[in-house]
């Protein structure tokens, strides 16, 4: 078992190697397969298929890894997809989760495999009337797109340099502008910069995306209602624990909803560290690219899906669908949930986010759900 890498990390995927039990997930990323159009692949039969999300993962013969013993019989390079069956506790030497499952090739640890489902759709054939696009969120494994115009952006140069296809992922939502129908099926244009809908590189690169109509969910209203919204806003508060890697929903004293999460991790290099103490809820939006350091260290993760900042330095709850490894810290200071559990957070908390707005920002004394942040200091 290798560690979990970063998301930068993920894009340096040359050189992967291809077992006898992986299907290769790539192709060379020349200038036609680059643009060329894309339906969705052949995926897994599986009510629930893992997404392989890290480089050189190894597959076992017994839910254990343990230097000491030599139990792996494979590796699998990321985005490989496999038939997700029994969940079970096994052993994994210094690491906090010790969950494995159980696939047709063997065990894989779980938080290298993000759980993801096969949820085609009927796309739309023409632009909603009077609208200039539609929120659409991702309910395949993965959907590969189609580049069209300038190679600008961090995002798709890391891609193009490490040999690695721009994909969507389960979970995330992006805004479309335009639809259409030139290639025998149905796609959707997915534009980061359409008039500040989904901030996507903070500048517009120039850079858009056709992707498989199919494999996108487009966003309704009663996507983004307001859960429980006759509760007093006040009563609707959210406990976070750094200790425990945990966060808990309440309406006064009754705990409505619990997740693991993954907080910042400190290290001897860096300080990552989540905010402990009340924090406020200033900032929604549906989508956003996270962009932060620089080309030495840092990343380029557009399409965040259901973001909401509770802290200044951009500390938000949001989704993630890089890593499976809820319940142990690992992130730069955001609280990462599975993007499941990051938009039923979005739609309980306050303020309300409509489809049109798209975000809505509070500036103090304005705030919306109150956050307590609590961990265990050590003298």
């Amino acid at each position: 078992m290798k560690k979990p890498i970063s998301r930068r990390d993920f894009l340096k995927l040359a050189g992967l190697g291809l077992g006898a039990m992986a299907f290769k997930p790539y192709k060379l990323l020349d200038f036609e397969y680059l643009t060329s159009p894309k339906r969705l692949p052949q995926f897994p039969a599986s009510e629930i298929i893992g997404r392989v999300v890290t480089t050189g993962v190894s597959v076992r013969d017994r839910p254990i890894y343990d230097p000491g013993l030599n139990t792996s019989i494979g590796e699998i390079p990321a985005d490989t997809l496999v038939e997700w069956g029994r969940e079970v506790i096994g052993s994994a030497i210094g690491y906090v989760n010790q969950k494995y499952v159980e696939t047709p090739q063997g065990y894989i640890y779980g938080s290298v495999l993000q759980p993801t489902r096969n949820l085609p759709n009927t796309p739309i054939t023409e632009m909603p009337a009077g609208q200039p696009g539609f929120w659409a969120e991702v309910t395949v494994p993965y959907v590969e797109l189609a580049h069209e115009g300038v190679v600008a952006s961090p995002w798709l140069q890391s891609n193009i340099s490490y040999n690695f296809p721009p994909r969507l992922y389960y979970g995330q939502v992006v805004w479309m502008d335009q639809v259409r129908n030139v290639n025998g099926f149905v796609e959707y244009r997915w534009n980061e910069d359409a008039g500040g809908r989904g901030y996507g590189y903070g500048g517009g690169y120039g850079e858009y995306f056709w992707a498989d109509g199919a494999g996108f969910k487009i966003l309704t209203d009663a996507d983004v209602a307001t859960i429980n919204p006759d509760v007093d806003p006040s009563e609707k508060t959210i406990a976070l624990n750094l200790d425990y890697q945990t966060l808990s929903c309440y309406e006064g004293t009754r705990e409505v909803f619990f997740c693991r999460v993954s907080t910042g991790l400190k290290t001897f290099e860096n300080d990552y560290s989540t905010p402990a103490g009340t924090l406020l809820t200033h900032w929604k939006i549906i989508s956003k690219n996270m962009t932060a350091g620089d080309e030495a260290a840092g990343y380029s993760t557009p399409a965040v899906p259901w973001c909401t900042f509770i802290a200044s330095g951009g500390v938000a709850i949001h989704g993630a669908h890089w890593h499976n490894a809820f319940g142990e810290k690992r992130s730069h200071g955001c609280i990462n949930v599975s993007p499941e559990d990051a938009k039923w957070i979005f739609r309980w908390t306050l303020p309300y986010v409509s489809l049109i707005a798209g975000e809505e920002r509070r500036n103090l004394p304005e705030h919306g759900t109150v956050v307590t942040s609590v961990e265990t200091k050590f003298n």
